[in-house]
């Protein structure tokens, strides 16, 4: 089992797809990059918040072309 994108290419997606969601949530990509004025628990919660979100969309993604 392959840990990670199988095609490199999908990084770059996948970066994008985090961006976009956290800005849905109201997390700016500016507050994502500059982590300096959070503490560790902030980082696990805010990584974790979106993280969530990614694994659901991209479930609702797969499941949608598995209906097709």
């Amino acid at each position: 089992m392959v840990k990670g994108p199988v095609d490199p290419n999908a990084i770059k997606a996948l970066n994008e797809m985090k961006y976009e969601i956290a800005n849905e949530l109201g997390i700016t990509k500016n507050f994502l990059t500059n982590k300096s004025g959070l503490d560790s628990g902030q980082n696990i919660f805010f990584g974790g918040y979106v993280g969530g979100h990614m694994t659901k969309k991209l479930v609702e993604m797969a499941e949608k072309e598995l209906i097709k």
